[in-house]
């Protein structure tokens, strides 16, 4: 894969290699760069002369800068400098980086790869007379959205930020919550074209450092022609790329990555979206949600255990439907199979061809409410439910048990907080029926027992993902419940951390519930 994306790049600029420079002739240097930027009308090269004599080139790409950057700090400030003298000493790089440009950020370099992959981030790249090196300035100032509060992840309580597509913004919201200096951003640029700043970021001393080298081998192996989103990356780091759970969890809240980088996980920020991928997940991340750490620790384990009702209800209500119906009917007590047989009566469908007409159809509808457009997507998807449920019931095709069962599934996955672990959710229902349709509840328990061996075999980033298991008095305290803050004094067991205590050492955990009292 690598050789044809290399052989696309040679291709388009021949020219351009690792070690190529820029000269001290700068009519030579201009004819390269167009050369280079050949048929790219958002290019733009300011040319600032003396005497008629061309002293120094301005190249930079107008979609991507801040045009006030460059005519206030850098072509006033050249044309003003001109104004009072024609040194010779005003064309070298040195002064033109320590004098004549009162831009921020600058970089001076000869390297001729380097300068256009600035250029192409948003860099003003000045070439000067008699020298062979640039100056680079940042100069970036594309638009991009104001921060709000994530639609796929909404909170009652809790803060109402949420990441954007500028990686740059996402980094500074990570550094806002979690001002240490032991928090570590690593770059990296993936895709041969595309030319994507990926950031790792961890704690150093709290992140294992196994790990964090681990997620370094991965992200460098990419190989690809271009990344458009975290999703891209989620799939070539993942370890099992063929399960329906997900390895990676992905967020667009700050808080979220803040807390997983302070249990010792790694997160990976990618430009141009706003989800970060955090690594490594397990099976209980997926059925936590961030406020459940803003509530108080009752009403949050009360919560959880509701989710965790609700997902086996999710995987199993409507094969346990199937099979009870359609092999073992003496299960039902007399009353309800009567019901259910009445219900029945004019229904053409065996059980299992009804159930997967009205799973395949709620999902159908599901998908469009998500595409459609908001103001009539919630419309289509719930009313279409109710329309389609009742003229299903009335015309003898379907019968009402079948949509009773297949409602309370579709709210049962509502209620996992984590998308992509939903989507796994939802996957498993199929096999399930069919299972279910073939075999009844022998086929159910060879389900639950293939997905429990499963589950119990994933590993993410070499952590096992039903961690932590086996079961320890301090690792229930953020799984089947949601201990107290105070209370939870350890940091999950990731990769063999050297600091597994969160309170700081000497101080006495929990509230001083004596001093208030006094």
């Amino acid at each position: 894969m690598k050789a044809r994306y290399s052989a696309v790049t040679e291709l388009d600029h021949p020219e351009l290699e690792a070690n190529d420079t820029i000269k001290a002739d700068l009519e030579q240097n201009e004819t390269v760069f167009k050369r280079l930027f050949q048929n790219c009308s958002d290019v733009e090269y300011r040319e600032i002369r003396t005497a008629g004599r061309l002293q120094w080139l301005i190249v930079y790409i107008s979609s991507l800068i801040n045009e006030e950057v460059v005519d206030n700090h850098i072509v006033k400030h050249l044309i003003a400098k001109c104004s009072e003298a024609d040194h010779a000493d005003l064309r070298s790089a040195e002064t033109l980086n320590d004098q004549m440009i009162s831009a921020g950020s600058t970089k001076m370099t000869v390297n001729l790869k380097e300068i256009v992959s600035k250029v192409l981030s948003g860099y003003a790249a000045v070439l000067t007379r008699a020298d062979d090196r640039a100056v680079l300035v940042k100069a970036a100032g594309t638009k991009q959205r104001s921060l709000e509060e994530p639609s796929s992840e909404p909170v009652i309580h809790g803060p109402r930020d949420g990441f954007i597509e500028n990686i740059s913004t996402n980094m500074g919201l990570l550094r806002n919550r979690l001002r240490t200096p032991r928090l570590k951003m690593e770059s990296f640029t993936i895709g041969e074209l595309s030319q994507t700043a990926v950031i790792i970021s961890y704690i150093a001393g709290i992140a294992a450092e196994s790990l964090v080298e681990e997620v370094r081998k991965r992200v460098t192996r990419i190989q690809i022609d271009g990344i458009l989103d975290s999703g891209y990356v989620e799939e070539f780091i993942e370890d099992l790329p063929y399960s329906p759970f997900p390895q990676v969890h992905s967020t667009e809240r700050p808080d979220v990555v803040a807390a997983e980088l302070l249990e010792g996980r790694i997160a990976i920020l990618v430009d141009n979206t706003p989800f970060v991928l955090i690594v490594p997940m397990t099976f209980w991340t997926g059925l936590q949600a961030s406020e459940d750490y803003y509530t108080r620790w009752p009403i949050a384990t009360f919560v959880r255990w509701i989710r965790f009702l609700f997902i086996f209800i999710a995987v199993f209500a409507p094969p346990l439907y199937v099979a009870v119906t359609t092999f073992h009917q003496e299960m039902i007590p007399t009353n309800l199979v009567i019901s259910i047989a009445s219900a029945r009566e004019a229904v053409p469908f065996p059980a299992l061809v009804e159930a997967l007409l009205m799973e395949i159809t709620f999902e159908a509808l599901r998908e469009a409410g998500i595409r459609l457009p908001k103001q009539i997507g919630q419309a289509v998807s719930i009313v279409g439910a109710l329309v389609i449920g009742q003229s299903a019931v009335m015309a003898g095709i379907i019968s009402a048990p079948v949509v009773i069962i297949v409602s309370i599934t579709g709210i049962a996955a509502f209620t996992i907080p984590r998308y992509s672990f939903a989507n796994g959710i939802r996957l498993l229902r199929f096999p399930m029926l069919f299972l279910a349709g073939m075999f009844g509840l022998y086929g159910i328990v060879l389900g639950f027992l293939g997905i429990l061996l499963h589950v119990a075999s994933l590993r993410s980033f070499g952590e096992p993902y039903f961690k932590p298991i086996p079961l320890s008095f301090t690792s229930l305290k953020d799984t089947f419940i949601r201990a107290p803050i105070w209370a939870k004094t350890n940091r999950p067991i990731l990769g063999g951390t050297d600091n597994p205590y969160r309170e700081p050492r000497g101080q006495k955990p929990g509230p001083s519930r004596g001093e208030q009292s006094s």
